[in-house]
């Protein structure tokens, strides 16, 4: 099972190798969402610091929509999904391999880069570390609820809209408590529970997403 995951991660992954505009594209949007804020803001510190979680997490799922739709329409549209399907494996683990892949391809970077965006609103090291932890731990969960909506969107006109439609409501836990691991951190009243939950939400999606979304893929190629 793992050396199938594994295969497929490493697929995608070459992939990505030979596409960085489409990595490049996801990393700047981020960086310019949440560089316009403290623009448009002023250089007040206290302010900065009050909206720094929710800009940043906010920019973090913006970001991570931008990339939902490729999760499965190049393989769609040049055959390889259908292939992938047709594979003895179950195609809940292949999607979950996809996942996993996506995640290092967006989720990761964003959690590497999200300390240094944080600098702009002058957040302490401890809120600088906790922003980058939360993000590493909650991105999965963006990619898992993000790949049942790229497959139940898979091939229809307009699919993007709709796909921010399905996605966007459901990445409202992620964000509250993404972004308040950050703010108990700056308040110093402890971002265990939080994070705790933000845990729990990633295990539940990458448990129970990948098969949702292979379910979706199955209804797109009949």
């Amino acid at each position: 099972m793992l050396r199938v995951i594994g295969s497929v991660v490493a697929r995608d992954l070459r992939l990505a190798w030979r596409r960085p505009a489409d990595a490049y594209s996801v990393l700047f949007f981020f960086m310019l969402v949440a560089s316009l804020f403290p623009l448009g803001v002023g250089p007040e510190t206290e302010v900065l610091r009050r909206l720094a979680p929710g800009v940043i997490w906010v920019g973090a799922l913006l970001a991570t929509m931008l990339s939902l739709p490729r999760m499965f329409a190049e393989d769609f549209h040049d055959g390889a999904l259908e292939q992938l399907a047709l594979t003895p494996y179950p195609l809940g683990l292949l999607v979950l391999g996809k996942t996993l892949a996506h995640w290092l391809v967006s989720g990761l970077p964003l959690a590497l880069i999200a300390p240094l965006l944080g600098l702009q609103f002058d957040l302490p090291p401890d809120a600088l570390a906790m922003l980058a932890f939360s993000t590493l731990v909650g991105a999965p969960t963006l990619s898992g609820i993000g790949a049942i909506g790229a497959a139940l969107t898979l091939g229809l006109r307009g699919g993007g809209v709709l796909l921010s439609l399905l996605v966007l409501p459901l990445y409202i836990p992620v964000l509250i408590f993404g972004a308040g691991a950050v703010d108990a951190s700056i308040a110093g009243t402890g971002a265990q529970a939080h994070l705790f939950l933000l845990a729990a939400l990633t295990v539940g999606a990458l448990a129970f997403a990948p098969w949702a979304a292979a379910a979706a893929l199955r209804i797109a190629l009949e």
